[in-house]
């Protein structure tokens, strides 16, 4: 599922690289508007709430400036800004909407060359073995569509590093990444949630069923693998609908998985950027923002209260240990 888009914003600079001239070639049929930069694109930033949809349909072709790795101490040991930022889906939780607001648009980034020769750097400087988050801006599954980014990183981190790679996906498009030489240094995260969610919530990403089918072909693929359950929403009915989506989990996923796989489990939060832009955008979608389990938390954000958390994690440690007791739960926030 390749995307479509309908204009492409770029920094003249960019085409002086091969990515650049590249996309340049492949969506030569769009209109191509030239920008100062990529963070700043005043008739799209300044564009009504009701237009966010319609921003999703164009892409942004710049070179990435920023190259500082923060630590991190979940899956991987660094957060690595990488060849793209946005996406095409619109899932109205998402967090890069508080970081980008309406501009969370799909970036694409063509200094790639250099953003590979960093993290090799980095990866040969560490003094043990390194895992490096490179998805945590982006879906890459769906970027490599556009660029086949993932393809040659993979590749070349199997054939010339000591650390991992690893990323989350919401997407299946995973057909190239499964021939590759990977080496099992790239940790392939799949996110889920109960079929209602995907549905009512995460718009243009693929379906549940799609997903899991992905997440086993990428293990049989010899990848490691681990499953997201996130970001949990407390929808009315979410015990149900949170034990239906273990059940399906333990009866689809592949036995190496269930036996080798892992889970991280993250409930929502939730910002008044992303109210405001979805009140507008999306005025009949599934309402995710419950006040009365939600409390303030700075900065504009909201999330579940103390107790209302506690409560969640127990549900949702007693289904997973039902369901998918092999399965070791890194984490809970």
């Amino acid at each position: 599922m390749e995307p479509s888009f309908d204009a492409v914003y770029y920094e003249p600079a960019a085409l002086q690289y091969e990515l650049g001239n590249a996309l340049k070639q492949k969506y030569a049929a769009l209109p191509w508007y030239p920008i100062e930069s990529h963070n700043r694109i005043l008739e799209l930033s300044s564009a009504p709430n009701c237009d966010f949809a319609a921003l999703k349909r164009h892409l942004i072709v710049g070179i990435r400036k920023t190259h500082r790795y923060v630590p991190n101490a979940k899956v991987s040991d660094w957060l690595v800004p990488f060849t793209s930022s946005g996406c095409r889906a619109m899932c109205l939780y998402c967090y890069l909407v508080c970081h980008y607001n309406k501009c969370a648009y799909l970036r694409l980034f063509v200094n790639r060359e250099e953003m590979m020769a960093r993290l090799l750097r980095a990866d040969e400087q560490a003094p043990i073995p390194q895992t490096f988050e490179i998805g945590s801006n982006s879906d890459l599954v769906l970027e490599n569509v556009v660029t086949s980014n993932l393809e040659r990183v993979i590749t070349e981190l199997g054939q010339k590093g000591r650390g991992s790679l690893t990323f989350p996906t919401k997407f299946d498009m995973v057909a190239p990444l499964l021939e590759l030489a990977h080496g099992g240094k790239t940790i392939f995260r799949m996110s889920v949630n109960p079929e209602e969610i995907v549905r009512g919530v995460e718009f243009g990403a693929s379906p549940l069923g799609d997903r899991i089918r992905a997440v086993n072909e990428m293990s049989g693929a010899g990848y490691p693998v681990g499953i997201l359950i996130a970001p949990v929403i407390l929808l009315p009915g979410w015990e149900a609908m949170y034990a239906r989506l273990l059940e399906r989990l333990s009866a689809e996923l592949s036995p190496i998985i269930r036996r080798e796989g892992f889970l991280e489990v993250i409930l929502m939060t939730y910002s008044y950027v992303q109210d405001a832009i979805n009140s507008d955008a999306f005025p009949h979608a599934v309402p995710i923002f419950r006040r009365e389990l939600m409390v303030g938390r700075g900065q504009g954000k909201y999330c579940y209260r103390a107790e209302v958390r506690a409560h969640a994690e127990e549900v949702l440690r007693r289904l997973t240990h039902e369901w998918l007791p092999e399965m070791k739960i890194l984490y809970v926030v």
